[in-house]
């Protein structure tokens, strides 16, 4: 095998078109992302349709860019990483086809990835010294998972929401106190002039699994007391609102996650996805780490978010491990981790 190996990877799931050339897993040659945020913020929220007619229009031209940027030509790249799932069905195909047609018509083999598989591997690029085994913490706008990484490519999923995702419940929020979309970075930011101990929102514990999460009460609770507030004739805070909802979640998060930390005796910890960039998040986790001797670990903001780099990291390992998909690869849109 050659020594390095470079990856073209492509990232479709959502609202975000991405590429990006990936050496060795954690080199990172080059990362394009054409966002559409401005665009679904007029809807309040991701428009599927809408999504991937985006997706269509911009995929060619964030592949060449992130090929001229990493200065490669397609003759240089090893393997296709691709993303087939879980996410959107309509946004993930384009990928997919894309992908496909590359690796069909410059004879490139081709590795699907998952999503979160993808989110956990961010970690890789940041972080030389990171290897398995570690527990991570996936919470973004689809998903809150608690995993534990036993190898590259080897997850067990100790516990993950029953309804509700963390970013899914701060993107509701956002909009019930006039917040608006996209919600995390809108809730983040009024929580600074809030009082996180201005209303005391529930945190719900699943008692037959204590890594599970779920985030519909504490949703509801918000609605519930907003409701109440007018109801009486009462002032609403937004700001309070904004900084307990954040505490409630962050709390719930941190404490399921030290439980597995106690419970596994593994001293490396990381959180990934798009809420991962939660400052409160980061620093509440950092802190319970350091009380407990645990090494924490987390990917800067930009690979938080849906992009193309965490899904070259993905690849690559993949790649090493014998992973290689055919012209009949699909995207999953529901696809488990730890499924081939």
């Amino acid at each position: 095998m050659k020594e390095d190996i470079q990856i073209l990877a492509i990232e479709s799931s959502c609202d975000e078109t991405a590429a990006a050339v990936v050496k060795n897993g954690r080199e990172v040659l080059s990362n394009v992302i054409s966002s559409q945020i401005a665009l679904h913020t007029l809807y309040g929220g991701v428009v599927p349709e809408i999504a991937s007619r985006k997706h269509i229009e911009k995929i060619n031209q964030v592949i060449e860019t992130a090929l001229s940027q990493a200065g490669v030509t397609l003759q240089e790249i090893d393997a296709i990483g691709v993303t087939y799932g879980p996410g959107l069905v309509g946004a993930l195909l384009v990928g997919v086809a894309e992908a496909k047609a590359i690796s069909y018509a410059a004879k490139i083999p081709l590795v699907g990835v998952h999503h979160i598989e993808g989110h956990i591997s961010a970690n890789y690029i940041e972080n030389k010294d990171l290897e398995p085994p570690f527990l991570c913490l996936v919470v973004s706008g689809g998903h809150t998972h608690l995993v534990k990484v036993a190898d590259y490519g080897t997850y067990e999923i100790l516990g993950k929401t029953r309804d509700d995702a963390a970013g899914e419940a701060f993107d509701k929020v956002a909009r019930a106190i006039g917040l608006g979309y996209p919600g995390g970075p809108k809730i983040e930011k009024a929580s600074q002039n809030g009082n996180p101990n201005a209303i005391p929102f529930p945190q719900a514990k699943i008692a037959d699994n204590p890594y599970d999460f779920s985030f519909s009460g504490v949703k509801s609770a918000v609605l519930n007391y907003i409701n109440g507030c007018k109801m009486k004739k009462v002032e609403i805070v937004p700001e309070d609102i904004a900084a307990s909802f954040q505490k409630a979640v962050v709390d719930v998060l941190v404490a399921h996650s030290m439980h597995a930390v106690q419970e596994f005796g593994i001293k490396k910890f990381a959180i990934a996805g798009g809420v991962a960039s939660n400052g409160a998040l980061r620093e509440c986790m950092r802190e319970a780490c350091r009380k407990r001797g645990v090494a924490f670990y987390h990917p800067s903001p930009i690979l938080c978010t849906d992009n193309a780099a965490m899904i070259g990291a993905a690849a690559y390992y993949e790649y090493l491990a014998g992973t290689r998909h055919g012209l009949d690869l699909n995207a999953i849109p529901n696809l488990k981790l730890g499924e081939r």
